[in-house]
């Protein structure tokens, strides 16, 4: 490690026309002399991930075959039948909770029934029950990132951010009395202030690079067909000039993945400007049509936000209820939708499983970033919680017990890793959130939702697996 007395602040910005970009973790930034400390990093990074319609898992047929949940708890659980094995590389920060419910996802009264779908991502993060209502006065909860963000998020230049795939309405009513905002966004400010989810990685790349810039700045840089790395030039060499060789190589990386990612936004732009048809056209024009690469952007996105502080805090939406999306690359020809209805059959439950491994797939290449870049003394998966599950178990019955969900990274240490752990039946997914929040620093929260009580997520379960 290369530590000069020249000392750099975590918060220092590299500033051009319409370009704000924050720096990697650099050893720079611990001063000559002092301790190394795990507080150098800095506050854990969030990521709240949520996929609709349950899981095959959540079935009879899925149970018994162990199609998500694995069939042994504690460490020597076997993932080969299940939708989670791709995230067999990295069993060691990975915490399995199977068996919790959403309970406030159900119908409450006679008129909600059957609007499950256009309710359930509200609850979500805010495990709250929405108040049914097509009108401007909706009403859920405060969701768990911005809880989060609220608290840790406002010494960073952007607080929070929310990501989605799926094309988001943000007005009117859409079915069964619910507002619109309740199925696009899983993130809410207050319980009355639903956030908007960014689906254009473009978007979302001048937003994380843009900071204080202002919209006719943002558009010359882009209109000038340039980098925006080539505004920040002078700054970048004058900083290189006071780092050391390990600094110095450890920033030209970073700015090499910023600059990859633009390159490949400018690459779909263009495709999707050409006049070729394209797959999801009513998208924005930033919008890859394949799935993976729209997800992989995102992820990337997400990735170097967190190695340059500029957010702690991600939701991201990575599909719509009811959407009729087909995921070719599963194996499976049926929409997402009609493929959730598989009436309890078990070709059809197979599938669905097939459906569900593919969207877990996608979560190794976020945390292969993760782990390969490096804060304070180890690395962004070691100072991250990553969250993915789903307000709904059954989808084809429109249940919401024995809901998926799992944590991947060591969160700053506060979970361990290669665990999974069963919940008594009955268990609220509430109550594995607040214990989150408290391991995030939140302890003084004393319920969330409709918790009743928190989950120990580190000690290995009892003999029977209670």
């Amino acid at each position: 490690m290369y530590l000069t007395n020249k000392h750099v602040s975590r918060r220092t910005l590299l500033r051009g026309m319409g370009v704000t970009l924050g720096l990697p973790f650099l050893d720079a930034m611990v001063p000559a002399g002092k301790a190394w400390a795990k507080a150098a990093a800095g506050r854990a990074r969030l990521s709240c991930i949520e996929m609709v319609h349950g899981s095959a898992g959540s079935t009879a047929i899925g149970i018994a075959k162990n199609m998500w949940a694995p069939a042994a708890v504690g460490r020597a659980f076997d993932l080969t039948p299940s939708s989670l094995l791709p995230l067999e590389p990295f069993r060691e920060y990975l915490t399995i909770i199977s068996n919790t419910d959403v309970k406030n996802a159900e119908a409450c009264t006679p008129p909600e029934i059957g609007g499950d779908h256009f309710r359930s991502s509200a609850v979500y993060l805010t495990q709250s029950h929405p108040k049914q209502t097509q009108g401007s006065d909706v009403h859920v909860g405060i969701s768990l990132d911005q809880l989060y963000a609220k608290r840790f998020g406002q010494d960073t230049p952007i607080p929070s951010m929310q990501l989605a795939i799926e094309s988001v309405d943000q007005s009117g009513g859409c079915a069964y009395g619910y507002s619109c905002v309740y199925t696009d966004t899983i993130s809410w400010a207050s319980a009355t202030e639903p956030l908007p989810m960014v689906r254009d990685p473009r978007a979302a790349f001048d937003q994380l690079f843009g900071v204080g810039a202002t919209p006719e700045e943002r558009a010359a840089s882009r209109q000038a067909d340039r980098s925006i790395l080539d505004f920040v030039t002078a700054e970048v060499a004058r900083l290189k000039r006071e780092l050391g060789p390990a600094d110095s190589a450890r920033l030209s990386d970073y700015l090499d993945d910023v600059r990859e990612i633009e390159r490949r936004i400018q690459t779909t732009e263009a495709h999707n400007k050409s006049g070729e048809p394209r797959e999801v056209p009513e998208a924005p024009v930033g919008v890859p049509d394949a799935f993976a690469d729209h997800v992989k952007l995102m992820f990337d996105l997400q990735a170097v936000a967190f190695a340059s502080d500029t957010t702690r805090v991600f939701s991201f939406k990575m599909g719509r209820d009811g959407s009729a999306r087909v995921y070719p690359e599963s194996g499976v020809k049926t929409p997402f939708h009609p493929a959730s209805h598989h009436q309890d059959k078990e070709d059809r439950v197979a599938n669905f499983a097939k459906i569900n491994t593919y969207h877990v797939s996608m979560v190794p290449y976020f945390l292969e970033k993760l782990k390969n870049t490096r804060d304070g003394d180890g690395n962004l998966l070691d100072n991250t919680l990553v969250l993915y599950g789903s307000p709904m178990g059954n989808s084809n019955i429109h249940n919401h017990k024995r809901c998926p969900l799992f944590l991947a990274g060591h969160a700053g240490g506060r979970l361990k890793g290669n665990l999974h752990l069963r919940a008594k039946d009955g268990t609220p997914m509430a109550n594995v959130m607040l214990t989150l929040l408290h391991g995030l620093g939140l302890d003084d929260m004393k319920s969330f939702g409709d918790s009743t009580g928190t989950f120990d997520l580190t000690s290995l379960p009892e003999a029977d697996g209670a």
